[in-house]
């Protein structure tokens, strides 16, 4: 009964208040349309089923495999090592030892003795070096009656002292040089003559020198040469030579300024060969002082060198002076990198020439001699060089040469009017000619690396001649050419040999005639033929100090002449041993 009053109740309140909200609102009618995208989500897409149930009867049904692992404890002592990086072996470094001696000997009495040591101090900022050599030769030439002894001895003592800023160094070189003028023949005199002659020769040389070289300054390096040099006919001479060099950077430029001073006189206590009477002597003495600016400029594969050289020549002994301007111009050029560059030039120079200088280039030169400078006027070159491979390396040069009063040797005339104390008189000794000569040439050269234990080099030269005496070059050669080859075999065994070529050469035979000139005297042209030196050594190291060598001279046993009538002993044989140490 309760119920039934209750929802009776409820009902007529709903409709009471429906009809007064009619009454007092009117809440009009509204469209709401609402839009949304569709965004699909993963789980709307149908998936494929990774392991698909195949309704198929071809297909066969996998067997339920049903396994266990048995399991066996297994006992063991290996215990894992930490691991190491490899390393590459290294080669210990060579042994460098101070000092070394060399000591062999040969036939023809042939000696040879050859010491060195250096030594440092302060950490290697002083050093001091000291050398000593001689070689010798007692042995007799069948072709002349006449000694052919000679001896060379020389000793160097250096000192050189190194800074931050800039480096010096002094030495002094004694040498004593014993030779022959045994340039006759067997027959040419009767013994008598033959033993009444001195022929032997000795030679006498004193030297100083002194470097500089600076670093951070314009003043960058200078040399100094004293020199004494005198015989055993009572020649003497005195040379001093001063070159300090200056340079200059001028925005990317360097400009370089080398100055020289050269002082040079001596005097011969005999008189030229040409005249019958020794009544007098020989003194002379040249002076030359210069210049040479030049411009450096670098341009990637370009190098070019632009400069003059201005040069005061006197003649003090005969009160004649000159002033010479040289070109001093070179150049080179990178076409491939390293395998082809050009390079050129056009120089010039005055050379002076000195007694020490000739006796160097021919050891059988008269104490009567007459001294003048060259006048090169230029030397122009042109060449190609660079490398061919990686280990073949070449050279090609072309170049012209003017030179005035170009020294040429041939023999002094046979004077038996004379009666000088030495016996270089006799057709045995040779003179000095000046001539204006103009000079074609052509040089190449190739040089083989075949391994960093084998190379081998070859270069030949051609030459020709125009004198203005339209007289033959005398003793110039229009050929020459050698091949050289060094070869270590192993750690122990290695070798070395080189053959050179020397082409044919003219030279003058005359006799002096009372009251006459040297061009109206008896003389005949002489021809010497060209000849081949083949020459080798081979050594064995016993270990890093000690070991011995063999030299081989002359293999060919040629008696050619390297001078008219100076011929050559034959095969020489020598064998000695060398020995490295610290003192």
């Amino acid at each position: 009964m309760q119920k039934n009053i209750y929802i009776v109740s409820l009902v007529f309140l709903s409709l009471l208040g429906t009809a007064v909200a009619q009454e007092t609102d009117d809440i009009g009618t509204e469209t709401v349309t609402v839009v949304k995208p569709y965004s699909p989500t993963v789980s709307d897409a149908f998936k494929v089923k990774s392991a698909p149930n195949l309704n198929d009867s071809i297909v066969l049904q996998k067997k339920e495999i049903n396994y266990s692992i048995f399991s066996v404890p297994v006992a063991s002592t290996f215990t894992p090592a930490k691991g190491k990086a490899s390393r590459v072996k290294k080669t210990p470094p060579p042994t460098l030892y101070n000092s070394y001696a060399s000591v062999g000997l040969g036939n023809y009495n042939n000696a040879l003795v050859d010491v060195y040591t250096s030594r440092e101090f302060n950490r290697g900022e002083d050093l001091l070096d000291f050398g000593l050599s001689h070689h010798s030769s007692r042995g007799d030439i069948d072709s002349t009656p006449l000694d052919t002894d000679f001896y060379n001895t020389q000793l160097d003592v250096s000192y050189a002292k190194k800074d931050r800023d800039m480096d010096w160094g002094a030495s002094v070189g004694l040498q004593h040089q014993l030779y022959n003028w045994y340039g006759i023949e067997n027959g040419a005199f009767d013994e008598i003559t033959i033993a009444g002659m001195d022929e032997q020769q000795n030679y006498f040389n004193a030297e100083a020198k002194a470097h500089i070289n600076m670093e951070d300054s314009f003043f960058k390096k200078g040399t100094v040469l004293l020199r004494r040099f005198w015989d055993a006919t009572e020649s003497g001479e005195n040379r001093v030579v001063i070159n300090p060099t200056i340079e200059l950077p001028i925005t990317e430029e360097l400009v370089t300024i080398g100055a020289k001073m050269d002082f040079v006189n001596g005097n011969f206590k005999n008189t030229s060969l040409n005249n019958t009477v020794n009544d007098g002597e020989i003194n002379y003495s040249q002076f030359q002082v210069g210049v040479t600016p030049s411009l450096l400029v670098l341009r990637d594969d370009l190098r070019l060198n632009l400069g003059a050289s201005f040069v005061y020549g006197l003649d003090t002994e005969n009160s004649d002076s000159n002033f010479y301007i040289y070109p001093a111009v070179t150049a080179s050029y990178r076409l491939l990198d390293e395998n082809v560059i050009a390079y050129g030039g056009i120089e010039g120079q005055l050379k002076q020439n000195s007694y020490h200088g000739f006796v160097n280039e021919n050891p059988y030169v008269s104490p009567t001699l007459t001294i003048q400078p060259t006048d090169q006027q230029y030397e122009g070159y042109l060449g190609l060089k660079g490398q061919l491979l990686s280990n073949v390396g070449y050279n090609i040069k072309g170049s012209y040469t003017a030179e005035n009063r170009r020294p040429l040797f041939f023999l002094n005339p046979q004077n038996l009017f004379r009666d000088d104390e030495k016996s270089y008189f006799y057709g045995n000794s040779f003179q000095v000619f000046y001539d204006d000569v103009k000079t074609l040439g052509i040089f190449g050269e190739i040089n083989v690396d075949v391994n960093r234990n084998f190379s081998l080099g070859i270069n030949a030269e051609f030459y020709d001649y125009d004198t203005e005496t339209d007289n033959p070059a005398w003793n110039l050669p229009s050929i020459k050419g050698s091949v050289f080859m060094d070869y270590q075999i192993n750690k122990q065994w290695y070798l070395g040999a080189n053959l050179f070529y020397v082409g044919e050469r003219d030279d003058l035979v005359a006799q002096v005639v009372q009251n006459a000139l040297p061009s109206e005297f008896p003389s005949t042209i002489v021809t010497l033929d060209s000849f081949f030196d083949a020459n080798a050594h081979i050594g064995y190291r016993f270990n890093e100090q000690l070991s011995v060598f063999v030299k081989a001279s002359n293999i060919a046993n040629n008696d050619y002449q390297r001078w008219a009538n100076f011929r050559v002993q034959g095969f020489q044989a020598l064998a000695g041993v060398s020995y490295k140490f610290d003192f």
